[in-house]
């Protein structure tokens, strides 16, 4: 066993201070995945820095009708929350599709932003793997990559986000909170995380020392309706084959307002920007709702045992939106 030391810091400030002295320490939130990976040998910090206890942990309304959610919300308490379940349902039925009851009782906002890839050769120390050691290569390019990415993916790796949660807030137009050693900044969760590119160790834009506060949601669009779908190989305790994320505002037949986002199909959440484009002033019918996956998906580069991805993100996204352009308040 490789020993490390904990710190609880009393405040925001103490915990970037310490982050920032110590070069190989990590943030501790709930626990649900760095204590995976350390007992797996994928990660070693010397220092835990336990952020749970520090005053994040509130859901709060603002002054113009949007959210602001602490990095310690956990995942149980965000999922239930009226406002939540009312204003921003695909939020809420993501959280739900995540994970187990137990883990989401544990696991905060901030870690499951943070959570890194389970792809097997990632967790799988004796294997070599680009994301846990860069230059030792991808072998899920050529061995085991039925889960792994069919868009957005580099020669140096093709794993996919595990996260539900972060698709339903690309989704949203929400925003990330950060605070490191120079200060605050706010970044959009579409951009939050990175395309693997040249350097798939970095999974996010977080810079070194700095750590999530908040996460915040503009207001919904008055009539839009969202939704959440999750494809999987079993009901419950499973990764996102595919997943769809959606806002939806149809008004006399037309397409007003779209978001569409996608999760199990790339490194990141995917923001289908090139559907929305589709979508916006268009009739709400099928065929329209499947142009819109096509744009979308004419760029995945499917692998040898993963090309049903596509087509499967092509009818759940015609499903997703097409109960959406019926639904009526």
């Amino acid at each position: 066993m490789k020993p490390f030391g904990y710190l609880r810091p009393a405040t925001v400030a103490e915990a970037v201070q310490a982050r920032a002295a110590h070069p190989g320490a990590q943030f501790l939130g709930g626990g649900t995945n760095i204590i995976d990976l350390m007992k797996l040998g994928v990660t070693a910090p010397d220092l835990l820095i336990d952020v749970s206890r520090l005053p994040l942990d509130r859901i709060e309304e603002l002054p113009d009708g949007g959210l602001r959610i602490g990095a310690a919300v956990r995942n149980s308490d965000l999922a239930a929350a009226p406002i939540v379940r009312d204003r921003y349902p695909v939020l809420s039925q993501a959280l739900l599709a995540g994970a187990s009851g137990q883990l989401r009782n544990t696991a905060t906002t901030g870690g499951n932003l943070l959570q890194r890839t389970r792809c097997g050769y990632f967790q799988d120390t004796s294997k070599p793997c680009n994301k846990r050691e860069p230059g030792t290569g991808c072998p899920a390019r050529e061995g085991a990559h039925r889960d792994l990415a069919v868009l957005g993916y580099s020669a140096h790796c093709v794993a996919t986000h595990p996260s539900d949660m972060a698709v339903a807030l690309a989704a949203l137009d929400a925003t990330v909170d950060l605070q490191g050693p120079d200060g605050e900044r706010t970044v959009p969760a579409a951009a939050f995380h990175r395309l693997p590119d040249e350097n798939p160790e970095r999974d996010t834009v977080i810079a070194p020392g700095e750590m999530i506060t908040a996460v915040q949601l503009p207001p919904p669009p008055a009539e839009a309706h969202s939704l959440y779908r999750k494809a999987r190989d079993r009901a419950s305790f499973a990764f996102a084959l595919v997943s769809v994320a959606a806002q939806l505002d149809v008004r006399d037949g037309m397409v007003r307002h779209a978001a569409l986002a996608y999760g199990g199909l790339a490194h990141r959440p995917w923001r289908a920007t090139a559907a929305e484009e589709v979508l916006r002033g268009a009739p709400a019918t099928a065929d329209t709702f499947r142009r819109a996956a096509d744009a979308e998906l004419a760029a995945a580069r499917p692998l040898r045992d993963n090309g049903f991805k596509v087509t499967l993100a092509r009818r759940l996204t015609v499903s997703v939106l097409g109960e959406l352009a019926v639904r009526r308040r």
